[in-house]
């Protein structure tokens, strides 16, 4: 049986030496993998249906952690991870959004993008498509708040799924390396883990509050 590695010191401290050495021991960066990696999947895929879990921190913070890990291949795995997850959530989401608009009555998928995707940003989101085609989805996935604006106006516009796969892979490639790369700053910046995943979340945090705050300061100016 395998026992965490506090209980088989405590184990130790009864049994004899010999038997001790028949108890494996999980080491601490096995287990944060085993549960870090699947747990990092699942939210990132949660956040990409349901955009209100900040799936940029949860992937600095990831990168932060393989950081200072010295497991090979951490900062690959985390990578991997989020792209998959991410670019799998968007999928799902963009299927039921097309069920949506072919449906009837709608449904509550298309209603929860058409809530995130306000006429003034959606109307700039139809421009850009038009001009700029499948390379506005890369960069939807890195701005702020810009990606279901324009995966609305892929819908409005009827792409097909095979069209919108074909650009939205790229995107989650360079989003997933996007925030891993504020991860590793993170995590280079500090000696702790602890102080590094701060960074990071506050980082990302600034970052995704930014245009929301620019576009307010100017609101006044702009009247």
């Amino acid at each position: 049986m395998i026992l965490p590695a506090a209980l088989s010191q405590a184990a130790g401290a009864s049994l004899p030496s010999a038997s001790s050495a028949f108890i494996p021991v999980v080491a601490p960066e096995s287990t944060q993998q085993a549960i870090g990696y699947p747990s990092l999947f699942l939210l990132v895929l949660i956040g990409a249906l349901v955009p209100v879990v900040p799936t940029g921190a949860l992937v600095s913070s990831a990168a932060v952690v393989a950081f200072h890990e010295t497991a090979p291949f951490s900062m690959a795995l985390v990578f991997v991870t989020a792209s998959l997850a991410a670019f799998l959530g968007d999928v799902a989401l963009y299927w039921l959004g097309r069920r949506g608009m072919k449906s009837r009555n709608g449904s509550r998928w298309l209603e929860a993008i058409r809530q995130r995707a306000p006429e003034d940003r959606l109307r700039q989101a139809q421009q850009k498509l038009a001009d700029h085609g499948v390379a506005v989805l890369v960069l939807s996935r890195l701005m702020p708040a810009g990606r279901l604006p324009v995966m609305l106006a892929c819908l409005v516009a009827e792409w097909p799924m095979r069209r919108f796969v074909r650009g939205n892979l790229p995107a989650c490639l360079a989003w997933a390396v996007t925030y891993q790369l504020i991860g590793i700053l993170g995590g280079s910046l500090f000696a702790e883990p602890w102080e590094g995943v701060l960074a990071a979340i506050v980082l990302t945090v600034l970052i995704s509050v930014a245009p929301s705050l620019w576009r307010r300061l100017r609101g006044p100016t702009a009247g």
